[in-house]
C-alpha cells in the first residue's frame, strides 16, 4: 500500500533513502567506476528502500521514464516524488486548476505499489497566507483513484503523455517542506493536523525553520546537512541521534498520540558524496539486532 504500515502493526515501517541519484560526482566514489549511468538507480536500490524523485520539480517527467524506474528497482522498494516548482515557487500556490491535474497526469501514477509520498517544498521568501495553504492542500488528490479523476482535467500540453489509470486504489499521502520562519507557528501545525498532511522535519544547518511536529500518519525528514547545507555530512553522534528519534516516531513513544508513525527519510547533502553514506549508515542503526 505505497509503503504504508499495515493496519494494526506495532511499529511503523522506516526507509532511508536519498534525494536523486544522478549526481556526477558520485561516479567512481559512491557507483563503481565504469558503472554504466543507466544502472545508477538499480546500483542504489540494492542499498537503500527509497529514493526520492526530485526531476519532477524541475520539470514535467513523462510516463514512460517513471514506468522504467519502477522496473529498475525491487517490488517492496518505494518512491517519494517531489512536486513542481511551477506549482510552488513560481504559481506560489496559486491559479493551480491546471497546472496541478497536469502534474498528477504526466505519470506518477505509473509507480503503482511503489508510489511513495509526494513532497510539497515551498519557497524561502514565500510567507505563511492560511487561507492560500489551505486551499492549495484541500485541492490535493489523497487516493489513486481521485488522482485519475483529478488529472484529466489536464491541458493541450499533455494530450499525448498521460498517465490516467491506477492498478488499485491506494491512499496517497502528501508532505509540505517550509523554508520561511512564519510557518512556525501553532496555526500552520493544527492547518497541517486539519489536512492530514505530514509536516516535513527539515535538517538545514540552521537555514530554514526545523519543526518536529507529527501532523499525518508519517514523518517525513530531509537531511540537507550537518554543518554546512547541502555539502557536510553527519558525523557517528548526530546519525545515532537521528535513528534515536526515528525509532520514537515508529515506535509512537515520541508521538503525543501513541500512535507508531511510518518514517521517510533522505539524505540530500549531496555535493561532498556524503549522502547515500550516511543514509546507508543510519540504515545500519535502525536494522534490529541479530
Amino acid at each position: 500500500m505505497s509503503g504504508q504500515r499495515p493496519p494494526g502493526s506495532d511499529i511503523g515501517t522506516a526507509r532511508i533513502g536519498i534525494s536523486g541519484w544522478r549526481y556526477k560526482p558520485w561516479r567512481s566514489v559512491f557507483y563503481p567506476k565504469g558503472l554504466v549511468q543507466k544502472k545508477e538507480l538499480a546500483y542504489a536500490a540494492e542499498r537503500l528502500d527509497s529514493v526520492e524523485i526530485n526531476g519532477s520539480f524541475y520539470s514535467l517527467q513523462t510516463p514512460a521514464s517513471y514506468v522504467r524506474w519502477a522496473s529498475e528497482v525491487p517490488d517492496d522498494f518505494v518512491f517519494a516524488v517531489k512536486g513542481s516548482r511551477y506549482l510552488t515557487h513560481l504559481l506560489r500556490l496559486r491559479n493551480a486548476d491546471t497546472a496541478l491535474p497536469n502534474f498528477f497526469a504526466s505519470g506518477l501514477l505509473a509507480l503503482g505499489p511503489k508510489l511513495g509520498p509526494i513532497l510539497w517544498q515551498l519557497p524561502p521568501n514565500l510567507e505563511f497566507d492560511p487561507e492560500l495553504v489551505r486551499s492549495f492542500l484541500s485541492a490535493l488528490p489523497r487516493t489513486t483513484t481521485a488522482a485519475v479523476e483529478f488529472a484529466r482535467g489536464h491541458d493541450e500540453r499533455l494530450k499525448d503523455r498521460t498517465w490516467l489509470r491506477t492498478d488499485a486504489d491506494r491512499p496517497i499521502r502528501h508532505c509540505v517542506e517550509v523554508r520561511h520562519p512564519s510557518f512556525d507557528c501553532e496555526e500552520f501545525v493544527e492547518l497541517m493536523r486539519e489536512q492530514d498532511v505530514g509536516l516535513v522535519v527539515a535538517d538545514s544547518a540552521g537555514h530554514f525553520p526545523q519543526m518536529f511536529e507529527v501532523t499525518s500518519d508519517f514523518v517525513y525528514v530531509r537531511l540537507h546537512g550537518a554543518q554546512e547545507l547541502y555539502v557536510s555530512g553527519y558525523p557517528e553522534e548526530s546519525l545515532q541521534e537521528w535513528a534515536a528519534r526515528i525509532d520514537g516516531w515508529r515506535t509512537g513513544a515520541s508521538v503525543s498520540d501513541g500512535l507508531p508513525r511510518d518514517v521517510y527519510v533522505y539524505c540530500d547533502n549531496d555535493v561532498k558524496v556524503r549522502a547515500p553514506y550516511d543514509a546507508m549508515r543510519l540504515r545500519e542503526l535502525l536494522a534490529p539486532a541479530p
